[in-house]
């Protein structure tokens, strides 16, 4: 059974259709990435499945129980943690402030501290900025942040939206090598991801979503030789 099953989800915005009957699912212990063009509807279904939009239609099952009807907290509680795009970090509060609110469902301070020095051995710079504001940060430290602030609540579903926008190419490749980690450590991430190339050689399998729907999906190896997507996402010419 699939850890994370997406059915005929549709996502409107008043009378605007983001999201048009979307089917896809996750299997646990996998990178699964969506690709797509900006605006083609990425960031709606990670805010639907984490319980920040309703869908009109549909249904999203975590390990077989329903998330769709559960408000965001309930849904954080079950292990579905989620990084948003540009992170949203809290710019005046300290890098540990900052961590300490994603683990805010948790009540169990030894677990807690246990954890924060997870996350200042994943990134080191954390660890030795750990009481600077988060706002003096580069855009890649927010973005260690930001996945660090994630991973405090002991998600079974990472949920990583442009976790590389805005990054240089070494930093782009230290969060992916992280996100890579992750998965290898138990952690299944779901990945929105506008660099399609490193997203696909990274993915276990991978959707590409087009004005709200579904149009391919295979493994990240098959999708990286699929002409259509080369064409469309990667630079590679006209498809015949």
């Amino acid at each position: 059974m699939s850890f994370l099953e997406v059915s005929d989800l549709t996502v409107a915005y008043g009378a605007i259709q983001a999201v048009r009957g979307v089917s896809f699912v996750v299997g646990r212990g996998e990178i699964v990435s969506l690709i797509g063009s900006n605006g083609a509807g990425k960031t709606t279904i990670l805010r639907t499945i984490s319980g920040l939009l309703r869908p009109v239609s549909g249904g999203i099952l975590l390990d077989g129980e329903p998330l769709h009807r559960l408000p965001a907290h309930e849904i954080l509680a079950r292990g579905v943690a989620h990084s948003p795009e540009g992170r949203r970090l809290f710019a005046r509060m300290t890098v540990e402030e900052n961590l300490r609110l994603g683990a805010y469902t948790r009540r169990d301070e030894p677990g807690i501290k246990s954890d924060l020095e997870r996350i200042y051995a994943l990134f080191p710079v954390l660890g030795e900025r750990r009481g600077d504001k988060a706002g003096l940060f580069s855009g890649g430290e927010q973005q260690m942040l930001a996945i660090g602030r994630a991973l405090m609540s002991r998600p079974q579903l990472l949920m990583l939206d442009e976790p590389s926008m805005g990054l240089s190419p070494i930093m782009t490749r230290k969060i992916l090598e992280t996100v890579r980690e992750l998965r290898d450590s138990g952690t299944t991430v779901l990945l929105v991801e506008q660099n399609a190339l490193a997203a696909l050689s990274l993915s276990d399998f991978a959707y590409v979503i087009d004005l709200g729907r579904t149009t391919l999906s295979g493994t990240g190896a098959q999708l990286l030789a699929d002409p259509r997507v080369r064409a469309a996402y990667l630079g590679d010419g006209v498809a015949s």
